[in-house]
Parts: structure tokens; C-alpha cells; sequence
């Protein structure tokens, strides 16, 4: 079975004078403090929720 491919998404934006839906937006990615990362599932979704808060996050992919 072939692994899925993951992407490592890390805050490095503040959420502070953000409107709501954008934190939550970061609380649904896992993020809630600048600097911390996730490792995720790289998914159609997962993509979206980045591309909408691009300004708050970097994106890296990680390979398996």
C-alpha cells in the first residue's frame, strides 16, 4: 500500500487582529502559537485550509 504524502505546515504569523475565520482556520490546522508545526496529510482540504491563511503558515514537503 503506498503511503500518502505529507506536507509540514508551520505558523509563522499571528492571528492577532485576524478575522475569526482565519484562526480558526489555524486552530483546525493544529497551529496555536507561532513557530509550531504539524506534519499533515497532504489532501485537497489540507491544501485549501493552507491557501487561506498562506500569509500566517509555510509549507514544506516531507518526504516518508
Amino acid at each position: 500500500m503506498a503511503k500518502q504524502k505529507q506536507i509540514k505546515v508551520t505558523q509563522i504569523g499571528s492571528p492577532i487582529g485576524r478575522p475569526k475565520d482565519q484562526r480558526a482556520t489555524l486552530v483546525g490546522l493544529g497551529l496555536n502559537k507561532l513557530h509550531r508545526s504539524r506534519v499533515l496529510e497532504d489532501t485537497p482540504s489540507v491544501r485549501g485550509m493552507c491557501a487561506k491563511v498562506h500569509h500566517l503558515v509555510t509549507v514544506e514537503e516531507v518526504e516518508a
